[in-house]
């Protein structure tokens, strides 16, 4: 990983967000407090496949999954794959356990799911370099405003923890609808070519989304509001 010097604005040491917004609804609630400690990641120590599903397998890591409509679609696509999805916003968790219950929320239906609420950094910190398949950044916050450039996940601390997390081959996808943070994340993952090889074949790879790629609400969201989304896939050298 390359070294950042203190106070870099490159480097993000913690993730930004709102934790919360409307009170849950009584079934939401009940999700969270049944549901959500069955499948939630331990609070500390290693991040391996095997302490969370029990034996080895690819793992998935998906940071802000939002309202968890992409980890449940690739999840229950991947079922001898394990996913690990980290949300800070409590309200997409509720939505997320919804995806996953089953039996009116007292088992996960879809059980290669494993949940953090709160910063995915702290997680993927604790995750075995080299152990991760997968790892998805879609539609995060775009903190538009170029003081707040440095709350970007996008940037070139993470993104050297995300190499490092990859094994060589891993994938890494990124997602968005807003240009500013377009053009940030392009500039930053220019910057890692000893690093990851952008999987491209001109503009029909970035303007389409591709096979296997469930679509989130945030991304219906942009498409009723007529915004272009682009689509980003870069393989771990």
């Amino acid at each position: 990983m390359t070294a950042h010097k203190s106070g870099d604005p490159t480097t993000l040491n913690r993730l930004y967000g709102r934790a919360k917004g409307k009170a849950l609804r009584t079934g939401q609630q009940t999700l969270v407090d049944t549901l959500l400690p069955q499948i939630a990641v331990p609070d500390d120590g290693p991040v391996t496949a095997e302490r969370l599903f029990g034996h080895d397998c690819p793992l998935h890591f998906e940071i802000g999954f939002g309202g968890g409509e992409h980890m449940a679609g690739r999840a229950d696509m991947l079922p001898d794959h394990g996913f690990i999805g980290c949300e800070p916003f409590i309200n997409g968790v509720a939505q997320a356990l919804t995806h996953v219950s089953g039996d009116n929320g007292a088992h996960p239906v879809i059980g290669n799911v494993r949940i953090h609420h709160g910063d995915a950094l702290e997680v993927l910190r604790r995750i075995p370099d080299g152990a991760l398949s997968f790892l998805y950044l879609l539609h995060p916050d775009p903190w538009p405003k170029a003081r707040h450039a440095k709350r970007r996940m996008m940037n070139d601390g993470p993104v050297d923890l995300f190499a490092a997390k990859l094994k060589p081959g891993g994938e890494f996808r990124f997602g968005t609808d807003h240009p500013v943070y377009l053009r940030h994340a392009l500039m930053i993952m220019r910057r890692h070519t000893d690093q990851f090889t952008w999987l491209t074949d001109g503009p029909e790879s970035w303007q389409n989304r591709p096979g296997g790629w469930p679509e989130t609400r945030y991304e219906a969201k942009a498409r009723r509001l007529g915004h272009e989304v682009w689509y980003f896939r870069y393989r771990r050298r």
